[in-house]
């Protein structure tokens, strides 16, 4: 994990999957899709048929199916302009991130204002 960093948010950000998922070491996904405006991207489906976006650093490719090298948690955090958050990972282009009422989830770097 990198060390943590503070942001001010720059730009608002609204979730797109609210819902909680998560994906476990060893599981094994679907894949159908690469992220063209988010690079290293790979959409994945588990057996329960939920799918999300997940970083490829995190799978063991093979044709249309991953194996998750960890343990991986989508959910993304809204946030408003001027929040201050923490930061302590960072992936293509995202970061997760912890706000002032312990709400946790990733949010794209190109929101965030290191301070």
């Amino acid at each position: 994990m990198n060390p943590s960093l503070t942001y001010r948010v720059i730009k608002p950000y609204q979730s797109a999957y609210p819902d909680p998922l998560v994906f476990h070491c060893g599981e094994v996904l679907t894949t159908s899709a690469r992220e063209t405006d988010w690079p290293g991207w790979v959409w994945c489906t588990n057996t329960a048929g939920q799918s999300r976006w997940v970083p490829d650093v995190y799978l063991q490719l093979s044709e249309n199916q991953a194996i998750m090298r960890r343990d991986y948690n989508p959910l993304e955090l809204s946030v408003q302009i001027d929040e201050m958050l923490i930061a302590y990972e960072h992936v293509n282009g995202w970061a997760w991130c912890i706000n002032i009422n312990n709400q946790q989830g990733w949010v794209p770097l190109e929101c965030l204002l290191e301070t």
